[in-house]
């Protein structure tokens, strides 16, 4: 799937929510943050998220559903690899930066950054929490 597919289908809803994986997740994030600065990227993420989750009926509790720290961090990750490794000459699209920065497709990295208790805290959800083990990565100005 190409990434305007992916956007286009992220956006509408239609895409096959068996198929909204952490990889997906990275791939939307790397394609909004090539064509919108970090602020639009991150609404565009929070507000699709959201409308994704409620068409997908995705329940809302601790451990499901939106989550702002998670999103806000795993885009900060995203941003800090493409403005340090090259967004576009390395990397053509989403699917290339995937495969080449194979460090962010664990889906547990924010292990490094984050307790368990932290990124569960109540709050969380709703607004970015710095975390607590060690900061995240700054993103380069690459112009």
């Amino acid at each position: 799937m190409t990434d305007d597919e992916l956007r286009q289908q992220f956006e509408d809803r239609s895409y096959p929510f068996d198929q909204w994986t952490h990889r997906a997740h990275v791939r939307l994030a790397f394609i909004y943050l090539g064509n919108h600065s970090f602020a639009e990227s991150m609404e565009r993420l929070r507000t699709g998220t959201k409308a994704y989750n409620e068409k997908n009926q995705v329940p809302e509790g601790p451990l499901s559903g939106y989550n702002e720290t998670t999103t806000y961090a795993f885009l900060i990750l995203v941003a800090a690899t493409m403005s340090a490794c090259g967004k576009l000459l390395e990397n053509p699209d989403s699917d290339s930066f995937c495969d080449r920065h194979t460090r962010l497709m664990n889906r547990n990295v924010l292990r490094l950054f984050y307790s368990p208790a932290q990124r569960s805290h109540p709050d969380a959800k709703t607004k970015f929490i710095e975390p607590d083990l060690a900061p995240l990565p700054k993103i380069l100005n690459t112009t």
